[in-house]
């Protein structure tokens, strides 16, 4: 498996591309102008608690209000550590209005939801994620080999013993940190102490609402977060961004500076890898499989939906073998497309109906490797009696659609608009309506050109009989603003 990391960087907006084998696997997308908070600390306000939802409203500075649960709330013993295994409390018990809090940001705004916060801070480094306010020490569980997980244990065990510190918190090893020493754990260690120093002196004199810690920006993240043994390259057309990457790669991962290039050909970077084509087929709804399948995705506010159908894909044997066939390469399609497109919540999959259950075994197999492969935590259920797979995706920023479409003023998110003959029909009754209540003898009418010459045309009959039972005149008028669903009837001379 040959991965490349591609970061595209203007003045408006960074876009990094993960590709896997020549194929488009991930894209993130951060506008400088409303930029993600997920990981950055806040000094907060609680400005409401909801004893019934068990949740409180906290202004962090941010347009909305954002979102705790008392779940996501640590009591904290004496020393100002956590304490684990605490018997859970009412939100009413452990936050107040108008009391300050600090909180961390876990999941960004979407759609009309605010920001979730959590109180178990986190600061992540290249191999370890530091707990300040824990004493637990443990492992990423996609860390599977247990020979590796116990040499990480040992090693991470050495660096602590010789960089010991008063209120020393807890570690988490990441997965990246797959074949690290104790000299490295060392320097990762000396790393966030220092940052978490600094980020508790802004915690202890601020007085206000405020950010104290916000997240590298997005091409320092992804090269931190994303670089692994299986990455060959990483391109990235902007010069200072190149240099900041590169001083990271120094000091943390020196064995992969060899891997970053500049990039400066004439052709942008995202057209040359066919990057700005995959974005444009992910906002889609159809997703063309090779077989001549293909997947019908639609996402909503409560969930989203994945519809295979067979095409036409019609196969060499029989019928189950070309279901078979179409189901698992749509598996594994699927799992590509909710990477690239970030969807997240309630996911419902529709695979073609197979009567095989050893053919279902092999389709469910095969989604739970595809999505093996997905950083975002995921949990699936097996196929349904009515042929769906039920399943959730860890959801902590918006999708790409979310990030780069805006909802329809036309169809307000129904993705239809009412047809030409049912606006007519809509306007007979309104005509009918405003000539019982006013005595004048003209009306007009104003619509879109399509309803207008629908009236004039297929409707001309229907309107000559309705302008009897009225005994009034009406006449007609484009109006060029209107939608297809847009129309007036008024008074006229």
């Amino acid at each position: 498996m040959s991965e490349e990391i591609l970061i595209n960087v203007t003045a408006l907006e960074t876009r990094v591309a993960l590709i896997e084998n020549g194929l488009l696997q991930e894209i993130f997308i951060e506008r400088h102008n409303h930029r993600g908070h997920v990981g950055d600390i806040f000094y907060g306000k609680v400005v409401r608690v909801m004893p019934g939802m068990e949740a409180a409203f906290v202004d962090i500075g941010l347009d909305k209000a954002a979102f705790i649960h008392a779940s996501d709330i640590a009591a904290i013993d004496a020393d100002g550590f956590e304490v684990r295994d605490a018997q859970p409390q009412l939100i009413q018990q452990l936050l107040r209005e108008g009391q300050f809090i600090v909180v961390q940001v876990a999941k960004d705004a979407i759609s009309t939801k605010g920001a979730r916060l959590t109180t178990h801070l986190t600061l992540p480094s290249r191999n370890l994620v530091y707990l300040p306010r824990s004493k637990h020490v443990g492992l990423s569980q996609r860390l599977e080999d247990e020979q590796e997980r116990q040499r990480l244990m040992e090693q991470l065990e050495q660096s602590l013993e010789r960089e010991s510190w008063e209120q020393r918190g807890g570690f988490i090893v990441r997965t990246a940190a797959e074949g690290v020493t104790a000299d490295e754990f060392s320097e990762d260690i000396r790393y966030l102490h220092r940052l978490w120093l600094k980020v508790n002196q802004r915690i202890e004199k601020t007085k206000k609402i405020s950010a104290v810690y916000r997240e590298e920006p997005l091409y320092m993240r992804i090269v931190r977060d994303l670089i692994s043994p299986h990455v060959e390259k990483i391109r990235v057309d902007s010069g200072q961004s190149q240099k900041e990457i590169k001083q990271f790669l120094q000091d943390f991962i020196p064995e992969s500076v060899a891997k970053l290039e500049a990039y400066a050909g004439d052709r942008p970077l995202f057209d040359l890898f066919g990057i700005e084509d995959e974005i444009n087929k992910a906002l889609g709804r159809q997703v063309m499989l090779k077989s001549g399948g293909d997947l019908i995705i639609d996402q909503t506010e409560a969930m989203t939906t994945i519809d295979v159908n067979t095409g036409g894909y019609i196969g060499s044997k029989n019928h189950a073998e070309t279901v078979l066939k179409t189901n698992l390469e749509a598996a594994a399609a699927i799992a590509r497309q909710l990477r690239v497109r970030n969807l997240g919540g309630i996911i419902i999959l529709d695979f073609i109906d197979m009567t095989d259950e050893e053919h279902q075994r092999q389709v469910h197999r095969a989604l739970v490797k595809a999505l093996g492969k997905d950083p975002a935590q995921s949990s699936i259920t097996g196929i349904s009696e009515l042929g769906l797979v039920e399943m959730t995706r860890k959801r902590t920023r918006e999708s790409l659609g979310q990030i780069l479409n805006s909802p329809c003023p036309v169809c307000e998110g129904r993705g239809t608009q009412k047809s030409p003959e049912t606006v007519c029909y809509e306007i007979f009754r309104e005509i009918m309506r405003i000539a019982r209540a006013y005595e004048n003898k003209v009306l007009l009418v104003m619509a879109s050109e399509v309803v207008v010459e629908r009236l004039l045309d297929e409707e001309s009959a229907a309107l000559a009989e309705l302008q009897e039972l009225v005994a009034k005149t009406v006449k007609f008028e484009v109006e060029p603003m209107y939608t297809q669903e847009q129309f007036d009837v008024v008074l006229s001379g």
